[in-house]
């Protein structure tokens, strides 16, 4: 059964806009557009990074959510050559593993954003992975 919905973006709460804005381009090799002083997106082929201040809670709920507490999500961005990227990425970001073969069929690499949140980048390398993502 094929869903109504459609994954439009990720959004992080984030200490300092500015730095994370720009770490975020530069991963994806895209543009930071601010919205507003407080909000920021970075658009992808797949779907948006936004980033909003800690200012931008108390839009929803006051203590809903706040920067550089997550251990449990991992923003994963799907690339043509995992290792290319790992390379190019490692230089400015906290490194946590080199590429290597997941069992579900990915070669992945995994880095830190400048507030602790995990980034990975994957590339479909076995017949059933590509098949998964063609789609």
């Amino acid at each position: 059964m094929e869903t109504t919905m459609k994954l439009a973006s990720v959004r992080f709460v984030v200490r300092d806009i500015a730095t994370m804005a720009s770490f975020y381009a530069r991963i994806t090799e895209g543009e930071a557009q601010f919205l507003a002083p407080v909000f920021a997106e970075i658009v992808t082929r797949g779907a948006t990074i936004a980033l909003g201040t800690t200012q931008t809670v108390a839009l929803f709920k006051e203590g809903s959510a706040e920067p550089a507490a997550n251990r449990t999500a991992i923003i994963e961005l799907q690339v043509d050559d995992v290792d290319a990227t790992f390379a190019r990425v490692s230089t400015f970001a906290e490194a946590v593993h080199e590429p290597k073969v997941m069992p579900w069929g990915n070669r992945t690499a995994q880095v830190r954003d400048p507030e602790g949140n995990l980034v990975s980048f994957y590339t479909p390398v076995t017949d059933a992975a590509r098949a998964r993502f063609d789609r």
